[in-house]
């Protein structure tokens, strides 16, 4: 008599997306996808392709390519996919371990860019798997950066007939284990480094329209600072919530990560260590742009000492809280 067939389930970790390669034909392929996405871009569409075709695609591209073979990796890839699929090796093999009775399948999938999304659902659905849990890595939801993940989620099942469960998870940015692993990392970092003067949050930014027709980012940011802060028993002076990576001439939520750094060296504080904790993997905005580029506005202007804290990227606890997150939806479907 055969035995009978293990039940699969699935697990998508999503991420924002990155080139296929730090040259100028890839960064621009990614750059017309992202920034073709009315979830990144609200201006009208009309006005927008204008913009985007004649004055962007044509110059941004060779500057950011640059950017990226800045912190590209001598193994061919860019650290944030190198990362997310570190991640999913690690989930899989913690969730194998815990989930005995049944094949749990952890893939990664990109907003833009490769692996997409409908791929990983492909590869899903081609290995026997008919239940899947969605987990985007941004632990704050943002329309700008979560909904993408829906979205590519429903333009695929829209192209199939025999669609899968999907449990999609909106965010975590409370989450006890997403703080405590916050706090244990920049505890540690000052363990081995010693402490600054000030401790930043540095959340990427969006434009301050968009929050005022009620996405939540900005504030679900604060609460994740002003949780670890607590955690780490840091006086109110001590640390600070700023957003980094604004685009274009309009205004974004502050306060702006760079101006809020020279502001500090130019009224004498001397040492600065920042965290990133929108960022669940290192890449291009907090390798370059926070590690580098504030870095050396911040010394420019009369810092002493700048020091970046690394994302949790694949740590131990990291991997914990993902296991958390979607085991409670892997066991419902094993229970169905």
């Amino acid at each position: 008599m055969s035995e009978p067939v293990r039940r699969r389930l699935g697990v998508v970790l999503a991420n924002l997306g990155t080139p296929d390669a730090p040259t100028v034909p890839a960064v621009r392929r990614f750059l017309r996808e992202f920034l073709a996405d009315s979830r990144v871009i609200e201006i009208p569409r009309p006005v927008w392709w204008v913009i985007l075709n004649a004055f962007i695609l044509p110059f941004r591209p060779g500057r950011v390519a640059k950017l990226y073979q800045s912190i590209w990796e001598r193994e061919g890839d860019s650290p944030m996919r190198r990362i997310l699929k570190e991640q999913c090796a690690k989930l899989q093999q913690q969730l194998t371990a815990s989930m005995p009775a049944v094949d749990v399948i952890v893939v990664p999938g990109m907003s833009y860019g490769n692996p997409s999304m409908a791929s990983a659902m492909d590869g899903l659905l081609a290995q026997g798997v008919e239940q899947v849990v969605v987990l985007p890595l941004f632990p704050q939801f943002s329309a700008t950066s979560t909904a993408p993940v829906y979205d590519a989620i429903a333009r695929w099942q829209a192209t199939q007939r025999n669609l899968p469960s999907v449990v999609i998870i909106k965010d975590y940015y409370k989450h006890p284990i997403y703080i405590a692993a916050l706090a244990v990392s920049i505890q540690s970092h000052r363990q081995q480094n010693g402490s600054a003067e000030k401790l930043l949050f540095s959340f990427h930014g969006i434009p301050q329209p968009y929050a005022d027709k009620g996405d939540p980012y900005p504030e679900r940011c604060r609460e994740t600072a002003a949780r670890v802060a607590a955690a780490l028993n840091l006086p109110d002076d001590a640390w600070a919530c700023s957003f980094q990576s604004r685009f274009g001439k309009q205004e974004w939520i502050k306060p702006y990560t760079d101006v809020l750094l020279e502001s500090w060296a130019k009224q004498g504080t001397a040492s600065v260590q920042v965290v990133c904790p929108a960022f669940s993997a290192d890449c291009l905005e907090t390798l370059e742009e926070i590690a580098g580029e504030n870095c050396e506005a911040f010394l420019h202007a009369g810092g002493k000492a700048y020091e970046y804290i690394a994302a949790l990227n694949a740590r131990p606890d990291h991997i914990a809280l993902m296991s958390a997150l979607v085991r409670p939806h892997l066991e419902a479907f094993q229970a169905n």
